[in-house]
Order: structure tokens, then C-alpha cells, then sequence
């Protein structure tokens, strides 16, 4: 304002009671805004406002369309509802993907030899990280050279300096995780509390969120962690299932520089010698909001089935659901009294390859960072299973298979 600039926001996150004094706020869960749906991600508020440039430029549609690749990329890396105006965003965006990629997507597949359909899940595992790793790790700018590239060539250059910026992603992310985890089992306090703050100066401030998502796998609460950033410290908050953490950093706000964020994940700076302070306050709101059963994780079965129900043409109905997400999930089924063939075994140290029957009928699986369970597996009893079904390609070979998601002796 001070430099006489328009300024425009786009955001979707919830915002505060007082806004700033831009010429335009675009945020459709602003308290007085009526757009009808309130899901879209940031990047989707984006291209609203570059669908109504075009269309003020009097552009053609084909212009706004050809961003459609990069609307889905984004929809499946901030893990948004899978539903309304997203459900439809996806849906094109995927198509658009796997028919005339942007160059930078093109590129990030070749880098990763991945030349099968691209779904949902690829965009997550798969592009997103890569693309997320370079404003983790270095300078986002990279990203932003990578799709608006205007040769396959100069792509893949970016590329290829994207995937070693996530290789980098994922040392740091390994060796924070086992520091927090560390830190949490010296301190025997830590262990029985219902959140966890965690805090070291030396850490990477581009991968505290996914550290925090790794220690709620270990411990199923609440979680936080922080890190230095210039004077002050900085860092990520991730919930478990109906804890709203926005809110409770809400309720420590006294204690913060500033946080922003959602119902699952926030984001916050506060000055160091306020962490202990910010720590007990925290503890204090979730112990006083939390009830028991948040606390337990909870696998929700859509249903039970038997291993010969499992055929193509059931497969080809569940694909009609897609694309899968935020409150459109991937069925979960459950199997009972199934039992190994004798050819399950361990893979790569921690994964297990299932080979089981039930009814006659017998049926391949991948179990990842399962191998501590393999025991259970050995004891030649029956086990009920929990999976998602999937189609493996092995040599231009298409076959079902399942993703376990856990098992249990029946």
C-alpha cells in the first residue's frame, strides 16, 4: 500500500477477525464471503482469480484449462476434501495430466520412470514431494521455472535439481524424526502427556511439518514441532482425527508472535524463551479438550468381504469412484479367517509381500513397514485382514493385489 500497489490475497485458510487493507481478499471462508464451496485449496483460489482475468481479458477458455494439470497437483499435495468443486478440479486436472502434461510434470515423470496412468495418489507421492522439497530445502523459485517451462529439456534441468532437493528432503526428515523420538522416550513425562512439543535449534525448518506427521505415527496426539528461524522460533502443528488444533493455538495466542493454519494443521513463530511456557500451555488446553477415544487411531472398514468377491469387474466399479481423497477415500475392506500360503515373506528389511487364501482362492498383497509383524504371519493361524484393493502392473502384466493396511491374528 505504502508503494501505491494493488494488492491482492489469495488464501484459504481461516483468517483472523481483523484483515488486512488489500483491494481484494479472495478466501472463500472469510465470515462474509457466499461462495458455495469452502474446500478449495490455495491454489484453486488462484486459479478463480485467473478464470476471472481471462474472462475479463476476453481469453479463451483453453487458456484457463491449461493450467488444470497443476490445479490437481495442488488439490492432492494440501490433502483438501475430495468432494464438490475439488471432486470436478481433479477429475479434469488428472485428465489433463495424463493426456498433455505441463512440461514440468512431463519431465518429473520421466525423472522417476513412471510411465503408467497417473491417479491421485501419484500426484501425492509421486510430483508433490518434489515439487514441495524445493521451498523446503533451497529456493521455491525452482518449482515455479519447472512449470513454466517452455521446452521438455529445460524441465527436466529443474527436475533433476528438484529430485535432489527431496533426496535431501528425506535425509533431514529421517534424521529429525529420530532425534524427536529420541528426545520424547528420554523424557518419561513426555511419554504419558496427551500433545507433544518438541523443540532444537539446529533443525531444518522445511521439513518440521512432516517430521510432526511422522511422530503422531509413533505417538497418536496432537503434535508440534519447533525449530529456530532468525531470532525467534518457527514451526508446524499436525492433529489427530477431530482434534482441532487451529483452535487450541487459539487458546495459547497470548504466548505467539502469530500462527495460522486449519482444523488438522497450523503454523506458528514465538519467541525462544516463551517454548516451555507455550509447551505446558498446550498440554494444558488439549489435556482440558481431548477426549479419550481421539486419541486412539482408528481404521474405519467400508466393508467385509471374501477373497473371491475381489474380481476384476468389482475393481472396475470401485475405479468409477475415483478420484480418491479427503472424505471420498478408497474403500476399506476387511477379510476374515484368511491364511498364509507359505510364500509370504519379508521384503527390503521392512515390508512385508503377502501371499494368502481363503476359500480356495488365493490372492498377493504388499504390506509396508509391516516386517515387525511377520511373526504373526509364521504362527500358520488364521488372520483377519484389512486392506484396499489395487492394481499391480509387472511386466505389461495387470494383476489385483492388496495394500494391507494392518492384520491381526483371528
Amino acid at each position: 500500500n505504502t508503494l501505491g500497489l494493488d494488492f491482492i490475497i489469495c488464501d484459504h485458510h481461516t483468517p483472523d477477525p481483523k484483515l488486512p487493507d488489500a483491494v481484494a481478499i479472495l478466501n472463500p471462508k472469510q465470515a462474509d464471503c457466499n461462495y458455495p464451496f469452502k474446500e478449495l485449496c490455495g491454489c484453486g483460489v488462484g486459479f478463480k482469480l485467473i478464470t476471472a482475468i481471462a474472462f475479463e481479458l476476453g481469453l479463451p477458455e483453453e487458456t484457463i484449462y491449461d493450467y488444470l494439470d497443476l490445479v490437481a497437483t495442488a488439490i492432492a499435495a494440501d490433502v483438501v476434501p475430495l468432494m464438490g468443486e475439488n471432486r470436478v478440479l481433479a477429475y479434469y486436472g488428472l485428465k489433463k495430466a495424463n493426456e498433455n502434461p505441463n512440461f514440468g510434470i512431463m519431465a518429473l515423470k520421466e525423472l522417476s520412470s513412471f510411465d503408467k496412468e497417473l491417479f491421485i495418489t501419484n500426484l501425492v507421492f509421486l510430483i508433490a514431494p518434489r515439487v514441495n522439497a524445493a521451498g523446503r530445502m533451497d529456493d521455491g523459485k525452482k518449482a515455479v521455472q519447472l512449470f513454466i517451462a517452455n521446452e521438455l529439456h529445460e524441465a527436466k534441468s529443474y527436475a533433476e535439481m528438484l529430485h535432489t532437493d527431496n533426496t535431501e528432503r528425506k535425509e533431514a526428515d529421517k534424521y529429525i524424526t529420530e532425534q524427536a523420538l529420541a528426545m520424547i522416550l528420554e523424557d518419561t513425562s513426555m511419554v504419558s502427556m496427551k500433545s507433544t512439543v518438541v523443540y532444537q535449534s539446529h533443525w531444518h525448518k522445511g521439513v518440521v511439518g512432516i517430521v510432526a506427521s511422522r511422530l503422531i505415527d509413533h505417538y497418536y496426539r496432537p503434535t508440534i514441532v519447533l525449530t529456530r528461524s532468525g531470532e525467534y522460533a518457527a514451526g508446524s502443528a499436525r492433529s489427530v482425527s477431530g482434534f482441532n488444533v487451529y483452535e487450541a493455538l487459539q487458546q495459547c495466542e497470548d504466548l505467539l508472535l502469530g500462527y495460522g493454519g486449519h482444523f488438522y494443521a497450523a503454523g506458528m513463530t514465538l519467541e525462544i524463551d516463551k517454548i516451555d511456557a507455550f509447551r505446558t500451555r498446550f498440554e494444558e488446553v488439549v489435556s482440558a479438550t481431548i477426549t479419550a477415544d481421539m486419541l486412539v487411531p482408528e481404521i474405519v472398514i467400508d466393508a467385509e468381504v471374501r477373497l473371491k468377491d475381489l474380481t476384476k469387474q468389482f475393481y472396475s466399479i470401485i475405479c468409477q469412484m475415483e478420484p480418491f481423497g479427503p472424505e471420498n477415500m478408497r474403500p476399506v475392506f476387511l477379510a476374515r479367517k484368511v491364511v498364509d500360503t507359505g510364500y509370504s515373506k519379508v521384503v527390503k528389511d521392512t515390508h512385508i509381500r503377502f501371499s494368502l487364501k481363503q476359500d480356495g482362492y488365493i490372492f498377493d498383497g504388499i504390506g509396508f513397514g509391516m516386517a515387525e509383524k511377520f511373526s504373526l504371519l509364521q504362527q500358520n493361524h488364521p488372520v483377519d485382514i484389512v486392506f484396499t484393493l489395487e492394481e499391480n502392473v509387472w511386466n505389461n502384466e495387470k494383476k489385483l493385489q492388496l495394500k494391507i493396511i494392518d492384520f491381526r491374528l483371528s
